[in-house]
């Protein structure tokens, strides 16, 4: 079935921090995704949602180029990462920050030190302004100071999300690529997450590409959501746009016990409101 449409580039439309168009990942001959196209829009946070294996976590990686695409065109700020040179890209690298979903914190490392890495490695910097400026994301992140000195096994979970962010936010990026940030999270430090998110994007001016399956940061954090199913984005927009979708893997995504509960205030469309069968 058709996505919803794509917003167009003209005069009227919001300005993009990524654009891709016709994105082809495979794996041993398998397309993981398929020609896929999908904006992100500069200053908003975007939901990627789609059932486990359905390509999010490659769509992200391949927008990093951590991984290789067979076709198709990634453009951050307008600029088509195929074209540039490797000092160009390296410089629009730093624009962006990555939160993976397990944190992937240096075991061996303290926190700061952590934070730190990326200045260290990029900013050729005095070492006492490093360890000022990652005192300063810390601070912004919402860790007390005493978690500089600790290692990660020391951390609760919430706090280890805290720290990788932290360290996400280490260069000062504009985009910021979240994988499933509140995986493994209880509601309280789930909800707390969310409204450090928002508060940072509002400070910050934070444009976000955000994975995740938790419906609650769904709805209270994205501007936008967008839907991988097939290799392709099948619906992308407001959640309201989402819920009144006719795809039938947007239905049971939706319609469960979950979805039914977390949405008992905003009732949901009647071809919604009783569970679907999966779709593949």
């Amino acid at each position: 079935m058709a996505a919803l449409p794509l917003p167009s580039n003209d005069a009227e439309s919001p300005a993009l921090a990524v654009r891709l168009r016709g994105l082809t990942v495979a794996f041993d001959g398998k397309a993981v995704l398929d020609k896929l196209d999908l904006d992100l829009r500069q200053g908003e946070i975007l939901g990627l949602i789609g059932a486990s294996g359905s390509g999010k976590s490659v769509l992200m990686r391949a927008i990093l180029g951590l991984l290789p695409k067979q076709s198709g065109t990634i453009a951050i700020f307008g600029r088509d990462l195929d074209g540039l040179a490797p000092a160009e890209l390296r410089q629009l690298e730093q624009r962006c920050g990555v939160m993976f979903q397990q944190g992937a914190l240096f075991s061996s490392l303290t926190i700061l030190d952590n934070i730190a890495l990326p200045m260290r490695e990029l900013l050729h910097l005095p070492d006492d302004l490093i360890t000022e400026m990652a005192m300063v994301k810390l601070d912004l992140v919402g860790l007390p100071r005493d978690a500089a000195t600790k290692y990660p096994a020391q951390l609760s979970g919430g706090m280890t999300k805290r720290a990788a962010l932290a360290r996400a936010l280490a260069l000062d990026p504009e985009i910021l690529f979240l994988d499933e940030p509140t995986s493994g999270l209880d509601p309280i430090a789930a909800d707390s997450f969310d409204r450090l998110l928002l508060a940072l994007k509002r400070s910050l001016g934070l444009t976000v590409m955000m994975v995740t399956h938790d419906l609650s940061s769904l709805r209270a954090t994205c501007d936008r959501i967008a839907a991988i199913a097939r290799g392709r984005i099948v619906a992308v927009g407001k959640l309201g746009d989402l819920l009144a979708h006719d795809d039938p893997w947007l239905h049971a995504y939706f319609a469960g016990e979950r979805g039914r509960t977390i949405f008992a205030d905003s009732p949901l469309p009647q071809h919604l409101s009783a569970p679907q069968p999966h779709a593949p």
